[in-house]
This record gives structure tokens, C-alpha cells and sequence, in this order.
């Protein structure tokens, strides 16, 4: 059937009906409904898609900016706040190259929503020196040779000392299962267990 013929019929030709779709579609917002829903009976806020404000706590220190809610703790880190601890390698949580301090705990920060991360001190392998002393764990690694490259070694740093602050005195298998989040391609877990050993008999 022609444009025509569907015109006499419908009242509305198919070219007619599709302009009139492509201006609703066009004046539409990207998010229709409300800014706040109901969650079990209480308020809570939608966010996004545009910027929203957030402040982060890291290493003792505020910093704040407009970020998609979808930017990860670890793009938050290094692009809006040039923390450049934290490495991008696998970027979905299988590594340990971008390994944070949150609220004390190890975290992957490229599997946390920055957004998420406000109201818990974040702390990076920045913020394990006092001045220009090295935390015990930076100090044994570079006294057990523990690095190559160097790209996992922030990673590694975070997690040996989260793993330690837990397990201060630690048997062999509590080492492999304690680390065993983190990879090193340049393949240093030997110097990596001579720390944990050194430290952990301190």
C-alpha cells in the first residue's frame, strides 16, 4: 500500500508518522520519571547520566569533582585527581595492579564506583610514605629486590600491607591465599614471600 493509500485509510501517511515520532523521540528527556524514588520506604536520590559532584577522601586529603556516576574509583584517581598509584592493567578486577586501601580493607579499584567511595578514607600506595619515609612494606621491597618493572608493585605494596595489618604473623598458606588476588608478569613472588617473611617476623 502507497503513502497514499495509507494516508485515506489511517488518517496518517507512514513518512508523516515517522517525522512525528522522530520529534517526540528528539524532545524527550534521557531519563524520564522522578529524581527521587521510594526504596523501602525511604527517598533515595537518581544519579546521572549528567555529572554529579562527589567528594573523595584520599590519603587524608578532600578532593572533589564532577564526575559521571559511572567512572570508576580508579579513573576518579588518576584522571580527575592525578593519583597515579593505582595501575590500569586488566581493568575488571583480576589483577590487583590497582589495589586500594578502603575503609582499611583491600578493595579493586577499578570494580568501584567512585560515587560509591565517598565517606570512606581511601588510602593509595601514595599514602603508605610518612614524609619521605617509606612504610616498612615500600622499605622491603626494595631491600628483597621484590619488583621488575614495577607496574604491579603499587598494587602489591597495598594488598601485602592489608594483608599483614590482618595476618601480622602469617603461615605459608596464608600468604598464598592472602596474595593470590594480585599478578606479577615479571614473576617476583619470591622476593614478594621474602617480605612477608621478614615482616612478618618482625
Amino acid at each position: 500500500m502507497s503513502d497514499r493509500e495509507q494516508e485515506g485509510s489511517a488518517g496518517v501517511s507512514r513518512r508523516e508518522f515517522l517525522k512525528i515520532s522522530g520529534i517526540a523521540a528528539a524532545s524527550m528527556p534521557l531519563i524520564a520519571g522522578p529524581a527521587v524514588l521510594k526504596v523501602a520506604g525511604e527517598d533515595v536520590a537518581i544519579h546521572g547520566p549528567d555529572k554529579t559532584p562527589i567528594t573523595l577522601n584520599v590519603n587524608g586529603k578532600n578532593y572533589s569533582a564532577q564526575i559521571e556516576p559511572r567512572v570508576t574509583l580508579l579513573d576518579a584517581l588518576r584522571q580527575d585527581f592525578e593519583i597515579t598509584g593505582p595501575k590500569r592493567v586488566c581493568d575488571r578486577g583480576a589483577c590487583g595492579a590497582c589495589t586500594v586501601l578502603m575503609d582499611s580493607k583491600a578493595v579493586y579499584s577499578c570494580s568501584v564506583l567512585a560515587i560509591e567511595a565517598q565517606d570512606k578514607p581511601i588510602v593509595t600506595v601514595e599514602g603508605l610514605m610518612q614524609g619521605e619515609q617509606l612504610h616498612p612494606v615500600q622499605a622491603a621491597f626494595v631491600e628483597n629486590d621484590a619488583q621488575q618493572c614495577g607496574f604491579c608493585t603499587p598494587g602489591f605494596v597495598v594488598a601485602t600491607k592489608a594483608f599483614l595489618d590482618k595476618h601480622p604473623h602469617p603461615t605459608p598458606e596464608q600468604v598464598h591465599r592472602g596474595l593470590g588476588g594480585n599478578f606479577c608478569r615479571c614473576e617476583t613472588y619470591d622476593g614478594i614471600r621474602k617480605v612477608v617473611s621478614q615482616l612478618g617476623k618482625a
